[in-house]
Parts: structure tokens; C-alpha cells; sequence
């Protein structure tokens, strides 16, 4: 086995450009094949974390029927609701098994401005609540009070880049004043930076204000987007989404009608998100397979012009008194060694870019040692698979064929 592979290594080594040309292939099926696996995971991780930063118990009903989009965002499949009112809200509070906060909310696109800056926000019309229900909470001067709702006073609360774009810094806007609505507010906070959500929505650019400012001063409107509770700790969640269907439906008349309306948990968003990831999988593993197979092709290839080449080597061995079974094992070796160090050098490449995929987009570090393991016997068993038939054409040679020629 030893003088196998001495002279397996001194063949790859007088062909060297064969040989890489072979590992090529190989080495970018494990470098898609474990770089997609290793990214997804912690995607998946990431969003997880997400999940966990709102709470078991965040439970939301909005209006209209919503759908996820792959990338994990949400749209409304149908055009806007015009049905979810504030009552519809407090009787979800009431009726609803565990309910043990409530914030509806109204949300909608505008400019806002300041000595001459505009940028445009997500306003989202809310109750004091919201902090407690979403987990997010100001970072300076306070959120939205009851007697604010009550007196529909003209205050907002920024979101962390709004108040960067508009001010400079979270500090800074504290106490200033910004126009909405052609109406000058008093900014009393500003939201600790808290990013993406399940949804896509970038929770850092929205500006809150109380919700019966947004609805009677500024859209003069009697609707509103949805709701979010926040349910009680072991509170049954699906228990809980009947009961909110039922409400709804009551509250709307529905009887032999479609929803409405939508009953939303974190969870939803997160098996949607994974069925999204499942999807980037399975394309990456298709990508992989057919790598692996211009490899392999490549190994095939590349052992029959080495058979060729050899048959002067292959008649002496031959004839010195090695066995069929000999050169059998010694290109098998061959293709091994090829397709098992394209494989090792494609998984450290794979490991080092997701070192950096996860670094620049602020995932979780995965390392999975299955998939790794796996990615690397793979690689050695479709170079044994390619070297096959070489092998056997090799073993074939005929002794007095090559002398005599």
C-alpha cells in the first residue's frame, strides 16, 4: 500500500497541471456545497435570534390577508382594509385567552422634517404599550404616555436612524422640533437601534406618534392596520388564534366570507422564513451536484489520458509481477488523492468565506461538523467513482502488446 501511494504522489506530481485542472471541479463542488449549507444555517440562526429578541408571546392580528415573500418580507395580497377599527382591538384584549397587553397601531409611508432636512419614515400610530409588546424600547427620553393618546398631543418618538439622518444623533434630537402633516411635534424620544424585523420592516426608521393624533389630526380616518398582544407566558398560541378568528369574523360579519384580516405570530414568520431557506438549499445543492459532476468528469478524463500515457509503466509493472489488483488499487488511489484534495481545499475555502459572509452581515458564526464531514467524503467517493473505469482499462493492458510495441 505504502509504494501505492509513493507512486500515486510521484504521478501527480510529474502531471501537475492534469492533476489541478481534475481537483477543479471538485473543489468548487465543496466550496458551494458547504458554503451554501454553512450560510443558510446561519441565516436561519439569525432569524431565530430575531424571534427570540420579540418574545414568546408576541402575537399580532392586522388588516387584510398577508402573505411572505421568500426573502422573509410581508405584503398584503389584497387592497387595504378598511374594516379594523379600535373597538376590533379591544375586544381582541378581552376575548382573546392570555391577552395581557395591547397596542393597535396605524402605519403608513410620509415625510418628516427638520430645518430643512426630509426623509421619509415608516409614522406608526400606536399606544404606550408598544415598547413592552415588541420588545423595543427608547434608548433617550421616554415613549408614548396615556395622556398623550388621551390628548392627542403632537409628540413623536424617533427612530434610531431618523434621528441621525434628521438631527445628527439620538442626543441631539431630544426636545427639537419636526414638521408632519404640515404640523410642527416635539421630539420626547428616541428607539434604541434595533434593525430588521421577521417581516423586513426596518424598525430603525420608523417614527412613532400617539394614535389618535394619526388618526384624527392628521389621516382623519376611523381604521387602523392591526393589533399586537402580548400573551401571557405558557399561554396556548393556538388557542389563542382560534379565538382571534373568531372575534373578527363575528365583529365583521363574515359568515360564508373569507378573512379579512390576518392572524400573525413570530413563529409563522419563521417557518416561512425556513421553507425560504430550505429553497436556497436545495438550489445550492443542485449547484453542488453538478460541480461535483464536471469534476468527476474532469477526473474521468484526465485518468484516461494518465492510462494512455502510462501503458510503458503499466506493461513493466506488469511484468515485473504486479497484479491486476495492484494497478487497480493504484489509480483508484490516484483519483482518490485527487477528488479528496480538491474536496479539502474547497471546504476551507467554504469555512473562511463563511468567516466573512457572516462577519459583514452580522450572522451568527455555524460550523457544522456533519456537513463538512460529509461534503468530504463525498469528494472521496466520486473521485473513486470517476477513477473506476481507468482503473479497470489500466488492469487490462496487455503485457506482450506493450513490450512488443
Amino acid at each position: 500500500m505504502l509504494l501505492d501511494l509513493k507512486i500515486a504522489l510521484s504521478s501527480l506530481s510529474a502531471h501537475k497541471l492534469r492533476a489541478l485542472l481534475a481537483m477543479l471541479g471538485v473543489f468548487l463542488g465543496a466550496l458551494s456545497f458547504n458554503g451554501v449549507q454553512h450560510v443558510s444555517e446561519a441565516m436561519l440562526k439569525a432569524a431565530e435570534a430575531e424571534a427570540e429578541k420579540l418574545g414568546p408571546g408576541l402575537f399580532a392580528v392586522v388588516a387584510g390577508q398577508v402573505r411572505f415573500t421568500h426573502g422573509g418580507g410581508g405584503t398584503r395580497g389584497q387592497s387595504v382594509q378598511r374594516t379594523f377599527t379600535v373597538q376590533d382591538a379591544r375586544a381582541l384584549a378581552g376575548g382573546v385567552p392570555g391577552a395581557v397587553a395591547l397596542a393597535p397601531y396605524l402605519a403608513g409611508n410620509m415625510p418628516i422634517r427638520s430645518a430643512g432636512v426630509t426623509v421619509t419614515t415608516q409614522m406608526v400610530g400606536t399606544w404606550p404599550d408598544y415598547p413592552q409588546i415588541r420588545s423595543f424600547q427608547p434608548a433617550h427620553g421616554r415613549f408614548l404616555t396615556r395622556a398623550d393618546v388621551e390628548g392627542m398631543e403632537r409628540v413623536v418618538v424617533l427612530g434610531n436612524t431618523i434621528a441621525e439622518r434628521l438631527f445628527g444623533g439620538a442626543e441631539q434630537a431630544l426636545g427639537r422640533e419636526v414638521q408632519v402633516f404640515r404640523a410642527r411635534f416635539r421630539v420626547v424620544g428616541v428607539m434604541e437601534p434595533k434593525g430588521r424585523d421577521l417581516t423586513g420592516t426596518d424598525q430603525d426608521e420608523q417614527t412613532f406618534l400617539p394614535l389618535s393624533t394619526y388618526m384624527r389630526r392628521a389621516a382623519n380616518q376611523t381604521w387602523i392596520s392591526g393589533a399586537y398582544l402580548r400573551l401571557a407566558e405558557g399561554a396556548d398560541v393556538e388557542l389563542a388564534r382560534e379565538a382571534a378568528r373568531r372575534i373578527m369574523r363575528q365583529r365583521h360579519h363574515l359568515e360564508g366570507k373569507k378573512d379579512d384580516f390576518s392572524v400573525l405570530t413570530p413563529a409563522d414568520a419563521m417557518e416561512l422564513r425556513r421553507e425560504a431557506l430550505d429553497l436556497v438549499q436545495t438550489l445550492g445543492a443542485i449547484t453542488s451536484v453538478i460541480s461535483f459532476a464536471v469534476g468527476a468528469m474532469g477526473i474521468l478524463s484526465i485518468m484516461v489520458l494518465m492510462v494512455q500515457a502510462r501503458r510503458m509503466e503499466i506493461g513493466i509493472r506488469r511484468a515485473v509481477g504486479g497484479s491486476r489488483g495492484q494497478i487497480i488499487r493504484q489509480f483508484l488511489l490516484e483519483a482518490g488523492i485527487m477528488a479528496g484534495t480538491g474536496g479539502l481545499f474547497g471546504v476551507a475555502a467554504s469555512i473562511l468565506l463563511v468567516e466573512i459572509v457572516c462577519a459583514v452581515a452580522g450572522f451568527p458564526y455555524v460550523f457544522e461538523p456533519l456537513f463538512t464531514l460529509a461534503t468530504l467524503a463525498g469528494s472521496v467517493v466520486l473521485g473513486l467513482a470517476a477513477g473506476a473505469y481507468p482503473a479497470r482499462q489500466a488492469a487490462n493492458i496487455e503485457i506482450l502488446g506493450v513490450l512488443s510495441a
